[in-house]
């Protein structure tokens, strides 16, 4: 039986507002995550540009943005958060890179995950997942750097980067395999979790306790939104709260930074 684009439940499996008002066409040309992969990249990479234009002649090597500008623009960490009171970087920071090679592999897992995750949790709850994870990972890493500093390997007193996000993500796809059964998808995660974050102990500068936190919040937010019940209008509307609560986060900054350099 088919389904007009104004019905509000689907009389097949129930799915409400299965037309999306006529919209659905539109949405699925944008593929399962939406729209959501290329905004993530697209966004990460013209706020990488301008730190490193408002940064000026005093970006580092392998085109790194200035300290000051990273710190301006809503880097997190223990001195942000807990000496500077700035709790919103645990948002804006996600959103941040400290050099080209950071922004480009970080990228790089962005492209692969966030469409993967999307197919198994579906747009809406993907973009909760990568919030939540990319919160709970700087949210991690500011608490050990203030409570422990000088811990090794652990903590940091500025940090910045989507890698929480992304671990967050592979924790989800852990949590999937777990709760489906498919042991395919959690080996999968596990494998690319468990290697990506052996690096971080070989490689300097790496915010372990950011993967670490992010992990296991995409893990607990996968199981609370659980991937075998359908979307909900919900989730939408939650995710749009994410993404509008991220983008409060660190564009005044922005705004301001380029009026400043462009007078």
């Amino acid at each position: 039986m088919l389904v007009a684009v104004n019905d509000a439940t689907c009389y097949n499996c129930g799915r409400r507002n299965p037309g999306l008002w006529g919209w659905a066409p539109a949405l699925r040309a944008l593929g399962h995550d939406v729209g959501f992969m290329p905004f993530i990249v697209g966004a990460c990479g013209v706020i990488y540009v301008l730190s490193l234009a408002i940064s000026g002649g005093s970006f580092g090597g392998m085109l790194s943005p200035s300290g000051p500008v990273l710190n301006y623009l809503g880097n997190s960490g223990a001195v942000p958060v807990f000496i500077q009171g700035r709790w919103l970087t645990l948002l804006s920071a996600g959103w941040l890179h400290g050099n080209i090679l950071h922004i480009v592999f970080n990228m790089m897992w962005v492209r692969q995950l966030v469409p993967a995750t999307a197919d198994l949790y579906g747009p809406g709850r993907t973009v909760i997942i990568y919030t939540v994870s990319s919160v709970s990972g700087f949210l991690l890493s500011s608490t050990i750097g203030f409570f422990l500093p000088g811990l090794p390997f652990f903590g940091a007193s500025y940090t910045v980067g989507a890698s929480a996000a992304i671990f967050g993500l592979l924790g989800a796809v852990v949590y999937y395999g777990r709760r489906s059964g498919s042991r395919a998808a959690s080996s999968q995660a596990w494998s690319y979790a468990l290697t990506a974050g052996a690096m971080g102990f070989i490689m300097s500068g790496v915010d372990n306790s950011a993967h670490i936190g992010g992990f296991a919040g995409g893990y607990f937010a996968g199981r609370l939104l659980d991937p075998l019940k359908p979307e909900r209008i919900d989730h939408i509307f939650t995710a749009m709260v994410c993404l509008l609560a991220s983008m409060v986060s660190i564009m005044p900054q922005i705004v301001a930074a380029i009026i400043a350099v462009l007078s």
